[in-house]
């Protein structure tokens, strides 16, 4: 089922694509990668300010339950949070003694713990390259011990591209989108059970993206819960498939409506504004969208 949702274009095109985007409860933030910029949005002006610059090709932003603000450098190869006078600290945390690869989507639960994707990529790090990668690409997930210590956990044995990460709204389950678009990969969006010690069962596909003579479809890049514990989810792209889309999941992975994109290749979605009932979308094409739903 399609219904009307009106997108417009409130910020862009930029230079580069534009990635993560979050709601902070004032106005929308999100990432331009590759200009190592953070934006922010007022939606009562519509003016588009720079928050925050340098940030490391920061892509991944996710809000904590205490208006945390976190992000993922893949230039540095760490997660990090933005502090409220404008300066940041990183989240010192190792994989089983090793570096992790290139932090990618963001989701933080109602504990405080970071669940992210740690897809590798073609990007080197900045500095010397002294940290080889990772021989997976995982979901990871970052806790507080009980010294206030960040603890790192690799939390999927089973995804070799993971594209997008999501708790779901009851705590219990993890959505990941797996899968580039790629001929050598499946693209799909999994439901893993979030047992009670924290560790992750075995997942359940809730939606597979095929390919045909034009390629592999682009699958979904990133994901955020309607009002109604949905899964909102953005992908897609022109060249093949049904194209640039918001797909809108039930909890069990019926799709219950869809809503077309004029602007190409979704990267990112989040709800935000005074009542949190706008969808921003940021695209490839460098793009933020902001629409809501008719009637």
């Amino acid at each position: 089922m399609t219904q009307d949702m009106k997108f417009e274009t409130v910020a862009g095109p930029f230079d580069s694509p534009a990635n993560g985007v979050v709601w902070d409860g004032e106005a929308v933030l999100f990432a331009l990668r590759e200009e190592q910029r953070l934006m922010r949005l007022d939606p009562a002006s519509g003016e588009v300010t720079e928050a925050r610059k340098y940030t490391s090709r920061t892509g991944g932003l996710a809000i904590g339950p205490d208006g945390e603000l976190y992000g993922g450098q893949e230039a540095s190869r760490r997660l990090i949070e933005f502090l409220p006078d404008g300066s940041s600290t990183a989240i010192d945390a190792l994989l089983d003694g090793k570096h992790h690869n290139h932090p990618g989507d963001l989701s933080v639960d109602g504990q405080g713990r970071i669940w992210f994707t740690d897809p590798f990529s073609p990007v080197l790090a900045q500095g010397p390259q002294f940290f080889p990668p990772l021989d997976h690409a995982s979901v990871l997930r970052v806790a507080r011990d009980h010294r206030r210590a960040w603890v790192m956990q690799r939390m999927t044995f089973d995804t070799v591209a993971p594209r997008a990460v999501l708790v779901s709204a009851d705590q219990k389950t993890l959505y990941i989108a797996e899968g580039e678009p790629d001929h050598d990969h499946v693209r799909e969006l999994r439901a893993y059970p979030i047992d009670g010690d924290g560790s992750l069962g075995n997942h359940s596909v809730l939606h597979t993206f095929g390919a045909d003579h034009r390629g592999p479809q682009r699958g979904i890049e990133g994901m955020c819960l309607d009002a109604d514990g949905n899964i909102v989810a953005c992908g897609g792209w022109a060249k093949n498939g049904p194209g640039p889309l918001i797909y809108v999941f039930s909890p069990a992975g019926r799709l219950l409506k869809t809503y077309d994109l004029l602007a190409d290749m979704p990267n990112r979605c989040a709800f935000g504004g005074p009542d949190m009932a706008t969808l921003y979308v940021t695209t490839a094409t460098g793009k933020l969208l902001a629409g809501k739903a008719a009637g």
